[in-house]
């Protein structure tokens, strides 16, 4: 039987995520429902062959640090190494996350999910 995840933090996140009404944020508690062994795991290399600069990028996982990266990226993900958070603020980016996301735009406009 299906139980969802047991962090007590990230359920609080699904059932944030679930009361907003934009697809986007369905779509990410959807994602973050899954078992842990299905979470998306993103490294920096992927955001730089498929993010444009200046994009708002939304990693429904945890982002690693294999990689370099060289564009000014907005990076919101449910957890993140140390690395690669440094590796994001280096290239001149942001990182946050995705409770602050949402706060911020809760429309989730202009707001791509990679992983």
């Amino acid at each position: 039987m299906r139980t969802g995840p047991t962090n007590n933090t990230t359920q609080v996140l699904i059932a944030e995520l679930n009361k907003q009404n934009a697809p986007i944020w369905k779509r990410t508690a959807f994602e973050l429902s899954r078992s842990t062994r299905q979470r998306r795991v993103v490294n920096l290399s992927r955001l730089q062959r498929f993010a444009d600069d200046g994009e708002i990028i939304l990693v429904p996982g945890k982002l690693l640090s294999a990689g370099e990266l060289d564009k000014k990226l907005t990076v919101a993900a449910w957890n993140f190494s140390q690395k690669a958070a440094e590796k994001v603020v280096k290239a001149g980016g942001k990182v946050m996350t995705i409770s602050e996301l949402v706060e911020k735009n809760p429309k989730g406009e202009k707001v791509r999910i990679l992983g």
